[in-house]
């Protein structure tokens, strides 16, 4: 699989992207490569030669994308190799589920400041304000999903 400039560019792209969430190089970089490939499947070897990765860092790095629930695999009868798919059709669960990690970490927030001295109040303040405002995110985004879902149909 031969990939233009443009495509390849993408791929960094979307992979320092990825890694400014948390996920690590390779697995952002098979991310991206998953987006900008023209096939929405791909093989492991596939995958490793097109980025030029070691086999184990692929074999690593699709394991911690299905365990993220980023990725499956397919297969085809009479092929033994597997074909690793992005879950784009999940994607809607997979924005709920970090909607909800990130709101609950409202709570936490809100026992650091009751445990946090009282000699800090401005700081303390904006701890309640970060917490305020992922429980608003937690009520208002699923809204605006549904804002969304509507305004396509």
């Amino acid at each position: 699989m031969k990939l233009t400039e443009k495509q390849q560019a993408l791929i960094e792209r979307i992979g320092i992207f990825q890694e400014k969430t948390g996920m690590q190089p390779v697995a952002g970089r098979i991310v991206g490569l998953l987006y900008v490939s023209d096939k929405p499947e791909l093989t492991f070897d596939e995958i490793r030669e097109v980025l030029g990765i070691s086999k184990s860092a692929t074999s690593n790095a699709l394991n911690l994308l299905q365990h993220l629930n980023r990725l499956d695999y397919i297969t085809y009868s009479g092929d033994r190799r597997r074909y690793f798919r992005l879950k784009l059709d999940r994607w809607r669960e997979l924005v709920m589920q970090e909607i909800d990690s990130v709101t609950e970490f409202s709570a936490t927030l809100q026992e650091v400041v009751a445990e946090r001295t009282k000699e800090t109040p401005e700081y303390n303040r904006d701890l309640l304000d970060l917490a305020d405002f992922l429980k608003y995110l937690h009520r208002e985004l699923p809204k605006l999903m549904q804002q969304w879902e509507a305004q396509r149909k």
